[in-house]
């Protein structure tokens, strides 16, 4: 039955059996409009929740003191990788045109990873809802407030729940947490060791599954929903989640005018998001198109074995498609990424809006990781390197894309943005482990 499945699906989409095969792929969306539509969702959504998190930053400066210089601001900085950009030109034969810049979310304050945005600002909007429903709180107090004894009592009669490869599980239970609730998070068999103690040490509750995160997100859907204290972060279908993540748009918009980089058709910026279910990098991509137009082109990175958001893209089937339908395992050292269905929310909206997807195997997760650290004195985990790999990919394989749309002429004055996703918080006996682990690679090469 499951082999008809998967003759059936190659019959219908031959572009498939380049993903079965495990072989890295550029695939182009042939559905990117120049003026991209959704009526799924829309930017007074984005502009809310930046509202939302103005008013959090007076409490997020009490609760978190490493926030006190930025007043109360989670963001992260943009900063050149020359020296990567060398290393990898010359490690692949590549010439790189133009400059190649590093958005650092992997050293996000609290969490350390792009969930800092999304799942941080779910938590804060839901503790806002009850606040203000309870009448203990109104929109113009002083959100400081919140840090306060009497409402970590208030919150502590909820729980959060939410199914977790890891990183987002870990920014919701350290927010979670911190205001008072209680905070349960399923965890999948791809998610690491350390991130599940990190998440007990914080006081969370961690339920553990053999099966993958679709099984740990199905899970702890149905279990809240046996609760009515419980509020379920629901990472397939969240808008909220969706929402966070698209703010860090306008706020690129200013760091590159800032560092005097123009984004327009002779100034072209590329951006490469590691993709798992597709919520961070659908939510940075939604912000980005409505930001920039058509002069951005956002490519999703995924491990060949975990290309959800590519074969639901490719076909148009989103989440009525997994990975195991082609036969894959869904067995990457990319925990963040190991995903085998996408999400339908997600990759409906990003029909018209993202340029297309690219696949990175695990060995090359790692030599990247051993080349940034040498040439640039950086760690990024794992999955977060996928993004490494889009200018790399672009040029090997998306001449077709270059050519397409104008874009050849202007490749010498292009930013290539690399979304760096997670990585800060990884133990040093971890990093020592991973290191280690690309450099046995490259000693057999």
């Amino acid at each position: 039955m499951k082999n008809d499945r998967k003759h059936e699906l190659l019959q219908q989409f031959p572009q498939l059996k380049e993903l079965a095969n495990k072989d890295t792929v550029l695939w182009e969306n042939t559905n990117w409009m120049r003026t991209p539509q959704t009526n799924l969702f829309t930017m007074l959504e984005v502009e809310e929740a930046e509202e939302t998190l103005h008013r959090f930053s007076s409490y997020l400066k009490v609760a978190f003191p490493e926030l006190v210089e930025s007043d109360g601001l989670i963001e992260s900085i943009i900063k050149e990788i020359p020296a990567m950009k060398s290393a990898l030109e010359q490690k692949y034969g590549v010439s790189i045109p133009g400059q190649l810049l590093l958005k650092c979310d992997h050293a996000l304050p609290i969490s350390g990873s792009i969930k800092a945005r999304g799942g941080i600002y779910e938590v804060l909007i839901h503790a806002e809802r009850l606040a203000l429903a309870s009448g203990k709180l109104t929109q113009e107090d002083d959100y400081a407030l919140l840090a306060t004894e009497e409402f970590q009592s208030f919150f502590q009669q909820y729980t959060i729940a939410v199914g977790s490869t890891g990183n987002l599980g870990l920014s919701i239970g350290i927010i979670g947490k911190k205001l008072g609730f209680n905070v349960v998070v399923h965890m999948s068999s791809d998610a690491k060791e350390w991130k599940k103690a990190l998440l007990r040490e914080k006081g969370a509750t961690v339920i553990e599954y053999e099966a993958d995160y679709s099984v740990a997100v199905e899970q702890g859907r149905h279990e809240a929903e046996q609760d009515p204290m419980c509020h379920f972060i629901d990472d397939e279908n969240s808008k909220d989640l969706f929402a966070g993540y698209a703010v860090a748009a306008k706020r690129l918009k200013d760091q590159l005018e800032k560092t005097n980089i123009t984004v327009n058709k002779a100034h072209p910026l590329f951006v490469y998001l590691p993709c798992g279910v597709g919520g961070g990098p659908g939510g940075v991509a939604y912000g980005l198109r409505e930001v920039f137009g058509e002069h951005v082109h956002i490519f999703f990175a995924e491990p060949v074995a975990s290309p959800c958001m590519t074969i639901g893209l490719m076909t148009g089937l989103h989440d009525a498609i997994s990975v195991e339908d082609i036969d894959l395992d869904n067995n990457t050292e990319a925990d963040g990424l190991a995903v085998g269905r996408a999400s339908k929310f997600v990759g409906k909206v990003m029909e018209t809006y993202v340029s297309g997807c690219y696949t990175v195997t695990d060995k090359e997760l790692f030599t990247s990781l051993g080349l940034a650290v040498d040439s640039e004195g950086l760690f990024l985990e794992p999955s977060a390197h996928a993004g490494m790999y889009g200018a790399i990919r672009l040029l090997q394989k998306g001449q077709s894309y270059l050519e397409q749309h104008a874009l050849v002429s202007n490749m010498s004055q292009a930013t290539h943005l690399v979304w760096a996703t997670g990585g800060s918080m990884v133990p040093t006996t971890m990093r020592a482990a991973y290191l280690e682990k690309s450099r046995e690679i490259d000693s057999i090469e």
